[in-house]
């Protein structure tokens, strides 16, 4: 395996709106780049639509469901990874998930099971001496439970919860965990959907906030989003039980 001369970037979940303005940034800064998806097709048509010369950019398939070919896919990687960022999402609605089980277990092995399974084999690799960095996108939906996701919400409230977790396991080999915890983003996955339009945020400003991320554990982009995620953190129960 050719030595690498910057940073290689592996991207789960590389199909998301936010991911891929990720991969164009990383790609910007000179890092090699795996993307890594079912929607592979997908993945390559948007970067030939923006242009990106692909020489640091390899597509891979990868499924958070399918388990059991986690470690296959983790060994057959061309490069072992600085960074890690796990953005795969899938969502019904709440109404959906409350009758629908099939719907409610794709949520959960996306956001919580399909993470913990690969991550897992990432930081347990003993021949990677080169990790530094695991990043996840959560949600403000994962604050705090509310009537209107609470499904969807636990999920994203299970993911957050490994992640600060695997924060104090990494912290003696330096290797740095940061959760995006997300408000409302204007995305294919909230297309449709009923939210305020001052409160949408461009996938573009999500990354952003990913490819800049420091060493403090949870970044919530966005003002408003910051004054939002406190409330929701402190608002009594009896206040909270009335929020939609």
């Amino acid at each position: 395996m050719p030595q690498q001369t910057s940073k290689t970037i592996l991207v789960l979940g590389a199909n998301s709106d936010v991911a891929k303005e990720a991969i164009l940034r990383y790609l910007r800064l000179g890092c090699h780049v795996i993307a890594a998806s079912r929607s592979t097709a997908e993945i390559a048509a948007f970067m030939a639509a923006k242009n990106v010369n692909t020489d640091r950019l390899t597509i891979t398939y990868f499924d958070a469901t399918a388990f059991g070919e986690h470690r296959g896919f983790y060994d057959s990687l061309p490069a072992k990874p600085h960074i890690v960022l796990y953005a795969a999402g899938f969502q019904v609605t709440n109404d959906q998930a409350l009758v629908d089980w099939e719907g409610s277990y794709r949520m959960m092995q996306v956001h919580y099971a399909g993470a913990v399974s690969i991550i897992n084999l990432i930081v347990t690799d003993p021949t990677n001496d080169r990790l530094e960095r695991i990043i996840g996108l959560s949600s403000l939906s994962g604050v705090r439970g509310r009537k209107s996701n609470f499904v969807y919400g636990s999920t994203k409230a299970a993911f957050t919860q490994y992640l600060a977790g695997l924060r104090q396991y990494l912290f003696q080999r330096k290797v740095t965990v940061n959760v995006i915890v997300a408000g409302y983003i204007r995305s294919k996955m909230t297309a449709g959907l009923p939210l305020p339009e001052s409160l949408l945020m461009e996938p573009a400003f999500i990354a952003d906030a990913i490819v800049n991320a420091g060493t403090g554990f949870r970044i919530v982009p966005g003002f408003k989003w910051k004054l939002i995620h406190q409330v929701l953190k402190f608002l009594p129960e009896k206040l909270a039980a009335k929020l939609p």
